[in-house]
């Protein structure tokens, strides 16, 4: 177990991401976040007109986008972002308590028994890796006109505008979670979070 001692408070902390999970975060944010507004600014007007140079933005959203899987491939490189992928990929018998807690809207700590990632945020980083791949793949399809069908771009315009809009409805409110837990921006900031915060929040995970 890392453990450290928080020189401004006296809390002891555990460490809980590695630099190169924090970087493979904050990449992938900073390319979402690209893809997002540009991809506002080409559908609605009057962003539209406020930013005009429509050719450069439709360039920036293509470009981010298909950048978005290099963090993650890269990550790969580090033992610390595989083992939380496999933490991520794994559902044991208190997530399923954790979602029932959950649909209760029971927010009591004990009710909600969590590993290193509680269910929650296990079902979010499926969703939002399949939806990036589904993005991705229509995505390719519209740029690349002249190598499928016109039905096949059609449906590929259709369902890339309507999984965008999910997508930011489901970052909002991914930002709007991490918004109102302070200490979990901490750990991906630095790398470290209270012990106090880990036991009462992640109460299975050891680390």
């Amino acid at each position: 177990m890392s453990l450290r001692l928080d020189a401004p408070t006296g809390a002891v902390r555990v460490r809980r991401f590695s630099r190169a999970e924090r970087w493979v975060h904050r990449t992938t944010a900073a390319l979402m976040g690209v893809c997002v507004v540009t991809a506002a600014c080409l559908y609605v007007p009057q962003l539209a007109e406020l930013v005009g140079r429509r050719e450069l933005v439709v360039r920036l959203h293509e470009w981010a986008g298909l950048a978005l899987p290099v963090p993650v491939l890269a990550g790969l490189a580090s033992r610390a972002f595989r083992a939380d992928l496999r933490f991520l990929n794994r559902f044991g018998p208190h997530d399923r308590v954790w979602l029932r807690a959950a649909l209760r809207r029971d927010k009591r700590a004990a009710a909600r028994p969590a590993g290193k990632f509680n269910a929650g945020q296990k079902i979010y980083a499926a969703w939002i890796a399949g939806a990036t791949l589904v993005m991705l793949g229509t995505g390719l399809m519209m740029w690349f006109t002249h190598l499928t069908p016109l039905v096949w771009r059609t449906s590929a315009t259709f369902v890339h505008d309507w999984l965008a809009l999910t997508i930011g409805i489901v970052l909002a409110g991914h930002i709007g979670m991490a918004l109102g837990d302070p200490e979990a921006r901490r750990g991906m900031r630095t790398g470290s979070v209270s012990r106090e915060w880990a036991e009462r929040e992640h109460s299975v995970w050891r680390p």
